[in-house]
């Protein structure tokens, strides 16, 4: 069984994910701790249920969800991993997060990327890679069909979609990736976002009135 423990962090308002097995191990998705407290809270979850991190994972490279790399690497020895057209972004970060007034150390960069169709092992379980350009140019979401569950990152929210106005963003690009990547997902698939609280496929094919099905 994988169990789903989210925590919210930093201005933005950011799902951080922790994903884990019935065998204590654990991938960290989207960290986003920009304080101490916040990186407190992560650490003191995982001592408290036991947990070993075994993959530090990011749908992209915006700041708000590459903040807490530096100390998730430095915490448990993960190297994030993330597609590599989100390497220049993850690199921008350093560069304006302090004019913006936030705490960040910048990032460390893998040496091997992820693609479309990898598959992010959990003990006896796994989580495939869904590539969904358009809020950023190589977001990757992370489904289970076993479990009817995906990370969405910030691709697809409640009764919205992510913005595409910042750079490498593509609005129709996003629409297409949602028509053709996640609404073809079964519908009763539960959707952990980047921002906000959980749908559904079915939900959004239905309400969403950026893009319905």
């Amino acid at each position: 069984m994988l169990h789903i423990q989210s925590f919210v962090f930093n201005p933005y308002q950011e799902n951080s994910y922790i994903i884990y097995d019935d065998y204590k191990n654990c991938i960290i998705i989207d960290p986003g701790m920009h304080h101490y407290k916040e990186e407190e809270a992560l650490s003191a979850y995982i001592q408290s249920e036991g947990l070993t991190p075994i993959s530090l994972i990011n749908t992209h490279g915006h700041i708000d969800h590459v903040l807490g790399n530096k100390y998730v690497a430095d915490t448990y020895n993960l190297i994030p991993q993330f597609h590599e057209k989100e390497l220049p972004l993850v690199v921008q970060v350093q560069n304006y997060a302090p004019q913006m007034g936030i705490r960040y150390e910048p990032s460390p960069i893998p040496e091997t990327f992820l693609s479309e169709g990898d598959k992010i092992q959990i003990g006896d379980d796994k989580l495939e890679l869904i590539l969904a350009p358009g809020h950023s140019p190589g977001h990757l979401c992370l489904y289970s069909e076993k479990y009817k569950f995906l990370i969405g990152g910030d691709v697809l929210f409640k009764n919205s979609i992510g913005r595409t106005d910042l750079p490498g963003g593509n609005h129709q690009q996003l629409l297409d990736s949602i028509a053709t990547k996640i609404y073809s997902l079964p519908e009763d698939t539960v959707v952990y976002p980047g921002h906000g609280p959980t749908t559904t496929i079915r939900e959004e094919k239905q309400n969403n009135p950026f893009i319905r099905a």
